[in-house]
């Protein structure tokens, strides 16, 4: 484990550093192999384009990274979306297999919730919410790429914010709860997870994310800290069924342990054995299975997991009862693709730290 800790302290450090600060969590059963923050949750106070470099505040005023720093989990939202979705099913309100359309009448026929929640419906990756004004004129582009899609519902896999967009409104009908009171009620409540929420938030304890202007983001904005940094979930209100969730490692360890154990932690139960396998088994309802660009040498054997756009990624292995949550903020202060290879390492560590 000492290598696993020792590549994540050395995230921040590197030329260019592949993130600001990071938070790693690992655990085997029920105990905890690994816990460290490196870096700066708040290091920056604006992108100089000009110079391709982060203009830092005054030193004193650096935030150091903390093992319960909150971060913006971007796509790792989807996960909960998912995990509501499957609470849905397993009421009785839902089928897998149901029509879309049969809950939300504007979407076109043929994609189901299944074909959603394993990313084959053929809608695109995004569209433009946020030049949208209004919830109808927003939801409009919605309807009119169902009718449209990109790819034949039912066809290859393409990865979309939309899947999860249709998820949140077929849930929300079906209940007349938004998604915020879903999550809150159906996962965080039961298992205890305090400092997981859909923000605004307080800034303090609170990771930054990006200075967000154009031309490399999509809306001028400023700074973000407390804010969700996608444009469309913020366009969307702040709630959206693709990202604008707020969490820590350690509550996402306790996520991946209820899981990892059939769906129940502390005696609360938040999904039973059958639906944890649907979302874990191959091809997975929401998450990645056997990735191993982030998941380095824990695929192959059924890991399951996701990443999000902001830095955060999870990875549970079922066949070694082991869970990885590492969370950095690597768009702060600019948005920036360094890959995944720093995941693929950590879980690569947790890997070969593990006696089979």
């Amino acid at each position: 484990m000492e290598r696993l800790v020792q590549g994540v302290r050395a995230l921040p450090e590197g030329r260019p550093a592949w993130c600001a600060g990071a938070v790693v969590l690992a655990g085997r059963g029920p105990y905890v192999a690994a816990e460290d923050a490196a870096g700066w949750a708040v290091r920056y106070r604006a992108y100089d384009p000009e110079r391709d470099r982060g203009l830092e505040l005054p030193r004193d005023l650096w935030e150091p990274m903390r093992v319960g720093t909150v971060f913006d989990l971007a796509s790792l939202s989807k996960l909960f979306t998912a995990i509501v979705t499957l609470q849905q099913v397993e009421c009785g309100r839902l089928g897998l297999d149901d029509e879309v359309h049969a809950h939300l009448p504007a979407f076109a026929p043929g994609a189901t919730v299944r074909r959603l929640l394993t990313h084959t419906s053929g809608l695109r990756p995004e569209l433009p919410f946020h030049e949208r004004t209004g919830r109808a004129a927003q939801l409009a582009l919605l309807w009119a790429e169902s009718a449209a899609p990109a790819g034949p519902p039912g066809g290859a896999y393409r990865y979309s914010d939309l899947n999860m967009i249709a998820l949140q409104l077929i849930v929300e009908s079906l209940t007349g709860r938004r998604l915020d009171a879903l999550v809150r009620e159906g996962i965080c409540r039961p298992l205890g997870l305090a400092s997981t929420s859909y923000g605004p938030l307080a800034a303090p304890g609170v990771a930054a994310t990006e200075d967000q202007r154009r031309p490399w983001a999509k809306a001028d904005r400023g700074l973000l800290r407390g804010v969700v940094h996608d444009e469309n979930a913020w366009a969307l209100g702040g709630v959206a069924g693709h990202a604008g969730l707020f969490s820590t490692a350690q509550d996402l360890a306790v996520l991946c342990r209820a899981l990892l154990d059939a769906g129940a932690y502390g005696g609360a139960r938040i999904l039973g054995p059958e639906s944890v396998a649907a979302l874990l088994d191959p091809p997975g309802l929401g998450f990645g299975v056997d990735q191993p660009y982030f998941m380095g040498e824990l695929a192959g054997q059924g890991a399951a997991g996701h990443t999000g756009f902001t830095g955060t990624s999870l990875v549970l292995d079922r066949a070694t009862d082991t869970f990885l949550v590492l969370l950095a903020n690597t768009v702060h202060p600019r948005r920036a693709n360094g890959g995944s290879a720093p995941r693929a390492a950590a879980a690569t560590c947790l890997a070969r730290a593990v006696v089979r």
